[in-house]
């Protein structure tokens, strides 16, 4: 038997381990199997080269808890250690024998999957057990050995019977502050969370498994059942497979494998698959968003070759796709020694720069194999490609290709279609092509209809970030403004140059302002006289674009370079001077009279804006029936 210190740089290496090491205890488990893992992985690459003379057969990773003696064992049937190769490997602390596997075979272990290269891995069972055992066998012709240690630098080490199979059997004595660590639900739970898509079977437990009847056997047949290992993870998740291998009905079958408590099926998916400059596998899909911003449910998960690390993956994936869901693979993705926190890196920004493309590319290919699906989806994907245009340049550059511009009419644009459609009659005098939008068809159909008299196209823009969206074309696009349909009266929208007639003198219509603003007596609304047609309508109350879209900015946690508090309601006022109600407020002498004819067609303004409310839509309503009932 040897006995000895373990080799590290502190007296005392354990209470670091548990204290600073690792933010989260409960990854011991992830850490325990990932080297079991590797182990099992290494022996499948040595027998594929030759290197290792035996069978590789089916091996499987066990799990197992002894309530009784207060233990948990980690078992695997992989590589095994020698008593030498446990001095290296578990005495010197934070040296990597995944590392050194690695760099030996670099030439053909590229594809072997080894998880492993942080060393202090298997030192964080040190967090839940005072004393750890490794019970291990070579696949070698060498004696099995045992190690124990009681979470001091000393070790003891001998030779032993105990152990005939190669593999490793890791047996933690759990500490009395961790004995949730032997409730099977809490194993089963970690197991889920870490170990659902590892590449080598897990075993927990048995189940009862059902034989199935023989075809001829009477009805009241009563079938077998037999005992069989209860493998609780699935070694090849849909993400390690070729697209051209997988159905629709397996990347659907996966996604419920994903998240479980998600009914609704997703819109489409993303394969990637790339393997230089970096490595990275994994499946993205498209949930129905509709304009849901919400991130915080069923995100992006992210894996080290099958180990579940974290589905906190702001930095890996551009921020328009955190709206996403799905798998990100990849063993190029530097993470701290606890794998807990990303590492700013290179590598990280080409590999946000690859998903990037692969989604531009993805949307083209969606909207040129089957542009009417395409439209039908549109609502529930919208806000992440706009997301997307407003803060992912290279994704912008590429926008053009797949966003669509929806009109109220249910018609769908691309940006060329739609300047195609509305150049001829939508540039206005000075050269500028308007673009004109409604944000709700009920609350702006009056301005709706008014546009489309005239021949407009207007668009259906209702997404939250849509302001953003604007500003981001406006600066982008030559000679192009938006312009929603209230923002001011339609003739003003897009100003031609037409004569305009007009049936009050400058005298008359100083005076109808003057009537007008005194029985207001409203700051809000600012008066504006227009020569417009008769049958238009006496008064129209509209939002100016600058002030109504700033606005809207700041609701969505914008507002430019103003930085200011919150901007007040302030609303035009259009009265239309050739109107016949212009000509009935100059002609009416009595005072009261005039203002209650002033403020009736206000509060009509005000009605069809449903600005009308409280005590203001009250009153209206009485006024309006004492007016029917004289």
């Amino acid at each position: 038997m040897t006995k000895g210190n373990i080799n590290v740089s502190v007296e005392n290496i354990f209470p670091l381990i548990k204290k600073f090491l690792y933010s989260d205890h409960e990854i011991f488990l992830r850490e325990l199997i990932s080297n079991a893992t590797d182990a099992t992985l290494k022996l499948k690459h040595l027998t594929s080269i030759g290197e290792a003379h035996v069978e590789y057969g089916n091996p499987k990773i066990e799990v197992k808890i002894n309530k009784e003696q207060k233990t948990l064992h980690i078992i695997d049937q992989g590589i095994g250690m020698t008593g030498e190769e446990v001095e290296k490997y578990i005495n010197q602390v934070a040296f990597s024998g995944a590392e050194e596997f690695l760099e030996k075979y670099k030439d053909t272990a590229k594809d072997a999957g080894i998880i492993g290269h942080f060393g202090l891995g298997f030192y964080s069972a040190f967090m839940v057990a005072d004393k750890v055992e490794i019970i291990t066998k070579s696949y070698k012709e060498e004696p099995a050995v045992r190690w124990v240690c009681d979470g001091s630098p000393e070790f003891t080490l001998e030779e032993t019977t105990d152990k005939t199979e190669r593999g490793t059997e890791i047996i933690l004595h759990i500490a009395e502050d961790s004995t949730e660590f032997l409730e099977e639900g809490k194993i089963r739970e970690l197991l889920l969370k870490y170990n659902k898509f590892m590449p080598v079977p897990i075993k927990f437990g048995t189940r009862t498994h059902t034989l199935p009847l023989p075809e001829d056997a009477p009805e009241d047949t009563v079938a077998e059942t037999e005992e069989v290992d209860n493998i609780i993870n699935n070694p090849t998740p849909a993400w390690t497979i070729a697209p051209n291998e997988l159905t629709n009905e397996d990347y659907m079958k996966f996604y419920h494998e994903l998240y479980p408590m998600q009914f609704e099926e997703p819109l489409f998916n993303i394969h990637l698959n790339v393997d230089y400059p970096f490595n990275l596998t994994g499946i993205l899909f498209f949930p129905k968003l509709s304009n849901n911003l919400n991130i915080e449910k069923d995100k992006i998960q992210l894996y080290q070759n099958q180990v579940f690390v974290t589905d906190e993956v702001k930095g890996i994936v551009p921020d328009f796709l955190m709206l996403l869901r799905g798998v990100i693979d990849s063993p190029d993705i530097p993470l701290n020694v606890s794998r807990s926190y990303l590492q700013a890196d290179g590598a990280v920004k080409k590999i946000s720069s690859y998903i990037t493309k692969k989604v531009a590319d993805k949307m083209s290919s969606l909207i040129t194999e089957n542009r009417e699906d395409y439209e039908k989806k549109w609502n529930d994907i919208k806000v992440v490609i706009e997301y997307g245009l407003v803060t992912e340049e290279k994704f912008a550059e590429k926008s053009d290709k797949f966003t669509l511009y929806p009109t109220v009419d249910g018609k769908y644009f691309l940006w060329n279609e739609l300047v195609e459609k509305i150049k001829p009659s939508q540039t206005d005098k000075d050269g500028n092509l308007i673009v004109l939008y409604a944000s709700n068809v009920d609350e702006q159909h009056s301005y709706i209809q008014s546009a489309q008299d005239k021949g407009y196209e207007v668009l259906l823009l209702d997404s939250p970030i849509i302001p953003h969206v604007i500003q981001k074309l406006e600066t982008s696009k030559e000679k192009v403004s938006f312009v929603r349909v209230d923002a001011d009266h339609i003739n003003n929208l897009i100003k031609k140059d037409e004569p305009v007639i007009s049936k009050l003198n400058d005298t008359e219509k100083e005076s109808l302002k003057k009537n007008v603003e005194e029985a207001i007596k409203d700051v809000k609304f600012t008066v504006q006289l227009e020569d417009l047609d008769s049958n238009d309508a006496p008064f129209t109350i509209t939002q100016p674009e600058f002030m109504r879209r700033m606005k809207d900015m700041q609701a969505t946690g914008g507002g430019g370079m103003f930085g200011m508090g919150n901007f007040p309601e302030m609303y035009n006022l259009v009265v239309n001077s050739n109107s016949e109600f212009a000509n009935q407020i100059l002609k009416t002498e009595n005072a009261e009279e005039k203002e209650n004819l002033i403020k009736y067609a206000l509060d009509l303004a005000k009605l069809s804006q449903n600005l009308l409310k409280g005590k203001e839509l009250t009153d209206f309503i009485q006024r309006s029936y004492q007016q029917v009932s004289k």
